[in-house]
């Protein structure tokens, strides 16, 4: 049992690993003069997932005081998601005593391997925000995770990047 429990947190702590959550930002931009913006478009490549997206930014946004508006905003965003797919090569051993590639040569016994590649799904979201007035980028924001095979974890997956990714939101800017 103690052997399962370990297993089940490293596998955890394995999955947030692989999340990657990234931002970059106009660092001449005066974000405390943004409070409304307005969305240009969501491009995801199911309607579901533009749905989410939207409601995800909609919430981070809000929970830092901003205001989504139809139109006009001082500030504009916009999101492009997508899947790709990523080869994973794995290799299991076998043999005696069967501890890993060792086997063969420290464990007295001959051990075999299989590699396989496994097809792995990635998805990504890129929430940019520009400037109302001017159009300029003034911030970027990039979250790239594994996708798993039930949508209730992509969604908190979704949510929890989308957190992340506007956790520092707006950045602040350092006086001189």
């Amino acid at each position: 049992m103690k052997r399962l429990v370990t297993t089940s947190l490293l596998l955890a702590s394995a999955c947030v690993l692989f999340a990657s959550v990234r931002t970059d930002y106009d660092h001449k931009a005066d974000f405390s003069k943004y409070h409304t913006y307005s969305w240009i478009g969501v491009k995801a490549g199911n309607p579901l997932w533009q749905d989410r997206i939207e409601r995800a930014v909609d919430s981070a946004l809000a929970a830092k005081g901003w205001t989504k508006v139809p139109s006009g905003g001082e500030a504009a965003v916009s999101a492009f998601g997508k899947t790709t797919e990523k080869d994973n090569m794995e290799t299991f051993y076998d043999g005696f005593p069967g501890w890993g590639w060792r086997a063969g040569w420290w464990g007295g016994g001959m051990g075999m391997s299989q590699t396989e590649v496994v097809p792995q799904r990635i998805g990504t979201l890129t929430v940019d925000v520009f400037d109302g007035a001017t159009k300029q980028l003034i911030f970027r924001g990039e979250a790239t995770d594994t996708l798993s095979s039930k949508p209730e974890k992509n969604d908190k997956k979704l949510d929890a990047n989308v957190n992340e990714m506007f956790k520092k939101f707006p950045p602040k800017i350092a006086s001189n």
